[in-house]
């Protein structure tokens, strides 16, 4: 029964995650779902979570996602709703400790670091719906969270405590000296000119993919004009298709850095690097985008326990 119902509210709002912004009257033609009645409350209910947001336009009503990547809070909301709000409800490998152990944080979403952070709800509002909150609400500003006081961030959940506002606050100054201290080393100079070079580089920056991660994960490396790497972008998580790599998302992160390049990455859990059809394709696909902006796709890199392949040179 749980399966059928998962299978039913993925088939409402998978359709939908592929549009940043869809009207109210849209809803049929883009979902399958005969009884307009259950499609109604699931709405409805998405947005009560913050999965979802009601925009008013042009005298209709608009639909947008509260995170660039809907997906990954579609899939948590239908397991709340199968599983229940508590973390101790839901199957012990989709705890977010459990999975950062065994998948490591980088798969983790912000909610689920957020969730860990929370350690433990309050009475009516669960660790998980807190980080589902924070996360919501500091989208586009995750450092923001850092100037907020414990009765600001009590005002978007009262999942934080003192205790738990204090957990979050050391984990953000932690991760803020870490990163002040790499910054701090000498670096050299990468220069990205060859499919060597991409090769070599995505190798090293990307080694954790090709030895530790169970799952594909699609990233991008931004470069200036001169080739250098400017930052790296997890882009989404999960088996690479052309439908989910949505040349928005890819490209969003690199007009944000004024890339004049990108590197596309991406792993084989499975070891061995021999890129499919559909990375063929996700590849096309992303260099005939990049051209209308102005972004030039240099090479896609495929990270494998065996070795890393350029798709360049298949």
């Amino acid at each position: 029964m749980s399966e059928t119902r998962r299978q039913r509210l993925q088939a409402i709002l998978y359709p939908l995650a592929y549009h940043s912004q869809f009207r109210q009257s849209e809803l049929t033609e883009l979902v399958e779902e005969t009884q307009a009645g259950f499609v109604t409350r699931t709405i409805n209910a998405v947005v009560r979570a913050g999965v979802l947001e009601r925009v008013h336009s042009d005298d209709e009503l608009h639909y947008t996602w509260a995170s660039t990547d809907p997906i990954q809070l579609i899939d948590r909301w239908i397991q709340d709703q199968i599983h229940g709000d508590q973390v101790k409800e839901r199957p012990e490998e989709e705890r977010p400790r459990e999975r950062l152990l065994r998948d490591g944080a980088a798969s983790l979403s912000n909610a689920d670091l957020l969730a860990i952070l929370i350690r433990v709800g309050v009475v009516g509002e669960s660790a998980t719906t807190g980080g589902t909150k924070l996360a919501n609400h500091f989208d586009e500003e995750l450092d923001a969270i850092r100037e907020q006081s414990v009765s600001e961030l009590r005002h978007i959940t009262k999942a934080v405590t003192k205790a738990s506002y204090c957990q979050i606050m050391a984990g953000i100054e932690l991760g803020r000296r870490a990163t002040e201290a790499a910054r701090e080393r000498p670096v050299q100079i990468v220069k990205i000119t060859s499919t060597t070079e991409a090769t070599e580089y995505c190798a090293q920056k990307f080694a954790y993919l090709a030895g530790d991660a169970v799952q594909e994960e699609f990233h991008i490396v931004t470069l200036d004009t001169k080739h250098k790497p400017i930052r790296t972008h997890r882009i989404t998580v999960g088996t690479l298709d052309s439908s989910l790599v949505h040349p928005r998302e890819v490209f969003r992160p690199a007009i944000r850095d004024a890339a004049a390049a990108v590197l596309l990455v991406h792993n084989h859990p499975s070891g061995d690097p021999t890129p499919s059809r559909e990375d063929h394709a996700v590849t096309e696909r992303l260099t005939e985008a990049g051209k209308l902006i102005g972004i030039s796709v240099l090479d896609h890199i495929v990270v494998a326990k065996e070795r890393c392949l350029s798709l360049r040179e298949c």
